[in-house]
């Protein structure tokens, strides 16, 4: 069986991204790295577009669509490096009055982190004793608990934090390509040096690999695929930053470029909702019963 996107899913993919396009460029990126805080005018219009109604029912104000929709839609604001506890808002429409429209900021409790506790109106979850701390993440503020809960993920929440870092890895795939056809060493662009293609090339395996791993347990809604999703794409997010910054050299260290920020963005997802270890023991427990 083959899985493609459907005409509507293209179009909803490519309206996603003219609107991230408008709102959220490269300038306004830099603009929230300098001056950290959330955009309740953007939120807003983000509610507007239907990024948290997306999969109420059109009864209740939504658009009536599925997780493969929802997977889009993260997966471009993940490219974009959109800032804000989108998943929790995402989750709370229908449950948190105003957070599908936008009027209100959830975050929740992800295993031991809470982002943007101090902008959000509402927390998903419990947060006492939460302190802040520093983040590596300059467009994502933490509060660590002190003793994180045991309850079990949210699935969707963890399907959704998986496509937000396929679009992070998709984009350093990008940033590195464009950067070896421009950058010239010995007279030659490096992309044409077996190196760089070898780069190149795995970081491509490593987002599409990931992808389709995050499609499918959209499509399945399985646990046990949707650890591995999150999985697979933990490592794509950061495998790839970090395989850009190698492409980059010692331009990609400096502040003025962006990779060091989806570097620093993957390393903070992965630690959200299910890290690879709690992933890594869903996926064994799940191979020890079907030995």
């Amino acid at each position: 069986m083959h899985f493609q996107p459907t005409d509507d899913q293209n179009a909803l993919r490519r309206g996603v991204r003219d609107l991230l396009a408008a709102r959220f460029d490269r300038a306004a990126l830099r603009a929230a790295v300098d001056t950290p805080g959330l955009d309740r005018a953007l939120w807003r219009e983000l509610a507007g577009a239907g990024f948290f109604s997306l999969r109420l029912p059109e009864a209740d104000g939504g658009a009536g669509l599925g997780a493969v929709e929802a997977v889009v839609v993260f997966e471009e604001a993940g490219r974009m490096l959109l800032p804000g506890p989108l998943v929790a808002t995402h989750l709370a429409a229908g449950v948190v009055p105003g957070a599908a429209t936008g009027e209100s900021v959830v975050t929740a409790a992800a295993g031991g982190l809470v982002t943007w506790l101090n902008e959000a109106d509402e927390v998903l979850g419990h947060c006492a004793g939460a302190v802040p701390v520093r983040s590596v993440d300059p467009l994502t503020p933490l509060h660590r608990l002190p003793r994180p809960g045991n309850a079990a993920p949210d699935p969707v929440a963890v399907l959704l934090t998986a496509a937000e870092q396929v679009g992070s890895a998709a984009r350093t795939t990008g940033l590195a390509v464009e950067y070896a056809k421009e950058r010239t060493q010995f007279g030659r662009p490096i992309g044409g040096f077996q190196a760089v293609k070898h780069l190149c090339a795995g970081m491509l395996v490593r987002a599409e690999t990931a992808r389709t791993a995050v499609f499918a347990a959209a499509v399945t809604a399985d646990p046990v695929e949707t650890a591995g999703a999150k999985l697979l794409a933990d490592e794509a997010a950061v495998g790839n930053a970090r395989d850009c910054l190698q492409i980059f050299g010692g331009m990609g260290f400096t502040w003025e470029a962006d990779v060091h920020l989806h570097l620093k963005r993957a390393w903070v997802r992965a630690e959200m909702w299910l890290t690879a270890t709690e992933a890594e023991e869903i996926q064994a427990e799940a191979l020890a019963w079907a030995l």
